[in-house]
């Protein structure tokens, strides 16, 4: 063992790293450049993001309000008084899916999207 430590270099070692030193600055020249590339991906991913919570929360609003539409509607008819709860309550669960997709849980708001239909076109059965 000669005693010296890693952070004096001799001679050789210095050469050695001068040599490495370009190809070094080469690689991370071709990362930056595909830093481009993924700001690029990114704004196309935060764009579909920001379309599926548009998208859920209008097509739950939506529902949730012709939900209160059929439910108002079946309320004043003969209807039994089961079919305009279950419009009530499949309306309510609209919303929420409405609520959630703001939030930006779409995949939640999706299957609260379809349980609340369910459950209108169930009480549309009792009629």
């Amino acid at each position: 063992m000669s005693g010296r430590t890693d952070s004096v270099a001799g001679p050789a070692e210095a050469e050695e790293a001068e040599r490495t030193e370009p190809a070094v600055r080469h690689e991370e020249d071709e990362l930056h450049e595909g830093d481009d590339r993924h700001e690029e991906d990114d704004a196309e991913f935060y764009d579909e993001a920001r379309r599926a919570r548009w998208l859920a929360t209008g097509t739950g609003a939506l529902l949730a309000l012709a939900g209160v539409a059929a439910a108002l509607l079946r309320l004043t008819g003969p209807a039994p008084a089961l079919v305009p709860v279950a419009y009530a309550v499949g309306a309510a669960v609209c919303a929420a899916a409405a609520v959630l997709g703001a939030r930006g849980r779409t995949r939640r708001a999706l299957w609260l999207l379809i349980a609340g239909t369910m459950i209108m076109a169930l009480g549309d059965q009792f009629d």
